[in-house]
């Protein structure tokens, strides 16, 4: 059959000469269903002898007249507009009196595929156009359906098919499915529905989703996303704003699955997008049907019709389908850019320290000063700090009670609190000028709300008239409320919002942000950024307010802070998420709250699962924390392998150094990761924080080794029925769970040899333990709650017989590797392999031959490492000698496990970033 709904324009530069041949008649093409219109040059026309109702569809194949005056036509035909000249290629097929054209480019197609095309013939006069179109139509089905490509994304016979396999039944007939290669090489689909009527809400269903498993990122407040997992439309929570479904039956076209039984697993993405002044959700209900959530949130905004309302992509990996879907969404919207493409401000390469936790609005200059100076006399020296809520001039509304007054912005200048008294003038610029000349900071963020503050900006305010504030009173969508019930009550609701006019806006936030920059402050903190979604009555709706507010944001930020300053936070919404441009930063989850005991497992597997997500389009932050906590370690381990910025927010004096110490280097620099740390293939879809027999492996890459690092995370979640967080019983004092080289998912990436044959070096953290692991090979770890491991995997290199090496790097830093910055290896040649007359024996006999019996160099390791502390590799066989910066120094070997080290005693001396390493064996 063919497929219908997709067709194209033929430019001329792209003709062939048998295209040449069909023009200047008249043309019929076979359609499977009815298309909304028919498009030839720019003249729209409706099919001949169809009724308009879009219920209507066709039964049998029927003809379809299109009518062109045009020697050279073009034309298009479908239930979206295609671009022009975007489809059809040369001839496939030559029939007699067909001409069929492949929907797409070829080297688009995977072999095994069935080709989609359409067909085209020209009708000679006098000739019954029923006649001719179905002549030998039983003859070509057969023939025309070997060369068809199937899509790896379509809707067949009200199914959603997602490489042979079925995801969704029950697709209502007024979902619509547009492909998505228009916009992008990734072969997907849009869905979307058309209504009866206009409104400003939409709810239909997509089908019915069983015997799957799925991960959902789904808001439980209006600011945070979490996790859930399940297995069928039900358990879809309201407000899923990413979904992630794994099958495992069906086609064998796709050999490279990862399970471990052998089966074909394939990784669907759904996202669903902002369209128009619409923003789309996903939810479950009780027939397991997964429903699309349509809103625009202002009353006069109203739509009957969407066409690209969720996207869908699949492949055989999970991290790159998502990618590969991100990039296919970015290409057709055209208004947000991917992590990859913003640049990362330098906080994230330093160490940092936050106001919050410690003095929370109370937070004064002097206390600022205070808690920098306590930490570098620690030795674990800060360099960049967040100045959060509290220095900002603020005052409540007239009459209003202390206790329940809610406060607003006043001016764009700091409090008396951030005044110098004999200098009052001088303002905020005193305290950035004491924290970067007098204590070496290189970096000052501050806190501001994307509204200005909590209340928004206070009308009537003499110094802020220009800036148009207004009250608004937030009206929270359904779903939100849902989950998260205090919003009926909330103060910012009742008691409303002043919100500068979004004409104002960038004038609003270039003089507050030159204010800043003027007195050095480098960047800022910008939060409360969902509630802009609440504010659109009026004013175009959510989306339309949102990328106003993110649009000034973003040019404010460029004008005024070089390296890109600026952290979203309270922002998980895809209103911003898919207009985001500039900012590269963003929270990852709900704070770090040091007072609440269950909030400490629910963050670390937040954090994780929402970055699957959020990573995709900016550098998660895993939030500070405390060193001096029961949970310190849990929070301070996870946060060196996230990829994000690294602080804590110690109250002054209240610090556990060695812990620091493990994070953060004496000049004040961090061994960052580099990517955003997600779960492991295998974590995608079990629960970590609820089923009580799971534990969560997070993973990371560093320029030559992989980060893995391992929690139980068991004991509390967020309860649907509770709708907040709350503890549930584990069954088990300790969990079990197992570790591999492949865990690391990009670990091949890490080796130097294009023939890596698997083998991993796989160092433990806590342990001290040494092993090496063929690939496949598993290594047991068990854990009770709130405990957690690292592991350092770096691929092993083969120099020679008897011969391989696998550096760890800095082995007291959590992430070890994220020091080692070149890695190269000599291998010398003439070198004579040894041979063992009385056989192989195992590697211990190796080594212990090696080093009685062969005098002659084999190799040197290369290395450029960053820091000081103790460096550690596996080497099979003793090193000869180990060289720092041209100077030999002492090592110790432990011949049981292969371990190598040595001390760098120092950082590398001024002038140079990096030791030159050199291991000789």
């Amino acid at each position: 059959m063919w497929v219908a709904g997709v067709g194209g324009g033929l430019p001329a530069a792209e003709r062939s000469p048998a295209m040449e041949k069909t023009l200047g008649g008249k043309y019929y093409v076979r359609l499977t269903s009815k298309p909304e219109y028919v498009d030839t040059d720019q003249h729209k026309t409706t099919p001949p002898n169809q009724a308009n109702s879009l219920t209507n569809t066709f039964t049998q194949l029927e003809p379809v007249k299109l009518l062109s005056h045009n020697p050279n036509p073009r034309f298009r035909i479908g239930t979206t507009r295609i671009r022009r000249g975007s489809h059809l290629r040369r001839p496939l097929v030559k029939n007699s009196s067909h001409y069929f054209f492949l929907v797409g480019k070829l080297s688009e197609f995977k072999s095994g595929q069935a080709l989609r095309a359409l067909a085209f013939q020209k009708i000679e006069p006098g000739t019954s156009n029923r006649d001719q179109l179905y002549k030998e139509e039983e003859e070509e089905e057969e023939e025309v359906e070997e060369m068809t490509i199937k899509p790896a994304v379509r809707i067949a016979d009200r199914n959603l098919i997602v490489k042979d396999r079925t995801i969704l039944t029950g697709v209502p007939d007024n979902v619509i499915s547009t492909s998505g290669s228009d916009s992008s090489p990734v072969d997907g689909v849009f869905l979307g529905a058309v209504f009866g009527e206009d409104n400003n809400q939409h709810v239909v269903s997509l089908g019915t989703l069983r015997d799957v498993r799925f991960m959902a990122c789904f808001r439980f407040k209006l600011w945070w996303m979490a996790q859930k997992m399940g297995d069928m439309g039900r358990d879809i929570p309201l407000e899923t704003q990413f979904l992630l479904v794994e099958t495992k039956d069906g086609s064998h076209l796709e050999p490279d699955g990862t399970g471990d039984d052998g089966s074909n697993i394939v990784y669907t993405v759904f996202l669903p997008l902002i369209e128009g002044s619409f923003r789309a959700c996903l939810q479950g209900n009780a027939e397991d049907q997964l429903e699309l959530c349509l809103e625009s949130g202002d009353s006069d905004t109203k739509a009957a019709s969407f066409m690209h309302s969720v996207f869908i992509h699949a492949g055989s990996d999970p991290f790159l389908t998502i990618t590969e879907a991100i990039r296919a969404v970015k290409l057709h919207l055209k208004t947000f850019r991917q992590r990859h493409e913003k640049k990362l401000p330098g906080i994230v390469d330093y160490f940092g320290w936050c106001t919050w936790d410690a003095f929370y609005q109370e937070v004064t200059q002097e206390g600022v000063e205070a808690g920098i100076q306590f930490l570098s006399d620690g030795g674990t020296p800060p360099k960049f700090v967040i100045i959060d809520d509290g220095w900002q001039s603020v005052g409540g509304d007239e009459g209003e009670k202390n206790d329940d007054e809610l406060l607003r912005l006043t001016g764009i200048k700091e409090n008396a609190k951030f005044q110098n008294k004999n200098d009052p003038a001088m303002g905020i610029k005193n305290i950035v000028g004491i924290v970067k000349e007098k204590l070496g900071l290189k970096h000052v963020y501050v806190w501001h709300a994307i509204t200005g503050y909590w209340g928004g900006v206070r009308p009537g305010v003499k110094e802020m008239e220009e800036y148009g504030s207004a009250m608004k009173y937030p009206v929270v969508s359904k779903g939100v409320v849902e989950n998260e019930p205090v919003w009926k009550t909330d103060k910012m609701a009742v008691k409303g919002l002043g919100l500068v006019n979004p004409k104002n806006v960038y004038k609003f936030y270039n003089e507050l942000h030159s204010y800043l920059a003027a007195a050095g402050v480098d960047g800022v903190k910008v939060d409360v950024q969902c509630i802009l979604e609440t504010l659109g009555a009026g004013l175009g709706g959510r989306v339309e307010l949102t990328r106003q507010y993110h649009q000034a944001l973003d040019a404010s930020v460029a004008r005024n802070f070089p390296e890109n300053g600026c952290i979203a936070c309270m922002s998980h919404n895809n209103d911003a998420l898919y207009c985001s441009k500039q900012t590269a930063i963003v929270r990852a989850s709900d704070d770090f709250y040091p007072r609440d005991p269950m909030s400490h497992t629910v963050h670390i597997a937040a954090v994780a699962y929402n970055s699957v997500f959020l990573g995709e389009f900016m550098q998660p932050d895993w939030d500070m924390f405390h060193s001096l906590h029961p949970a310190g370690e849990y929070h301070a381990s996870a946060r060196a392998i996230s990829g994000g910025p690294i602080y804590v927010s110690d109250a002054p004096g209240k610090h556990n150094f060695e812990l620091l110490k493990k994070l953060a280097l004496p000049d004040g620099s961090v061994l960052r990761a580099r990517l955003p740390g997600r779960p492991t293939w295998d974590c995608l879809f079990s629960d970590p924080a609820r089923d009580g027999i799971s534990l969560l492996k997070i993973w990371n890459m560093n320029k030559y080794t992989g980060v893995l690092g391992v929690y139980n995370c068991q004991g509390a979640a967020w309860s649907s029925a509770e709708r907040k967080n709350a503890f549930h019983p584990t069954t088990s004092e300790a969990i079990t769970g197992y570790v591999q080289g492949r865990d690391v998912h990009l670990i091949a990436e890490a080796a130097t040899d294009s023939d890596w044959n698997g083998e991993c070096a796989t160092y433990c953290f806590h342990s001290g333990e040494l092993v090496t692991l063929p690939y496949n090979a598993v290594m047991p770890v068990s854990l009770k709650v709130l405990e957690h491991d690292i592991y350092t995997i770096t691929p092993v290199k083969i120099l020679a017989l008897g011969f391989s090496f696998a550096p760890l790097g800095l082995i007291n830093m959590y992430n070890a590797g994220g020091a080692i910055e070149g890695l190269s290896y000599e291998v010398k040649s003439g070198v004579q392999l040894l041979e063992f007359e009385s056989g192989f024996e195992g590697d211990g006999n190796v080594a212990r031959e090696v080093e009685n019996r062969s005098f002659e160099l084999v190799g040197i390791v290369h290395l450029e490492v960053k820091g000081c502390g103790k460096f550690g590799a596996y080497s099979s066989a003793k090193p000869r000698r180990c060289i720092v910066d041209s100077r030999v120094v002492d090592f110790t070997y432990d011949s049981s496990c292969r371990l190598v080290t040595f001390n760098l005693d120092n950082l590398p001396e001024e002038g140079r970033r990096v030791h030159d390493v050199e291991v000789e064996l």
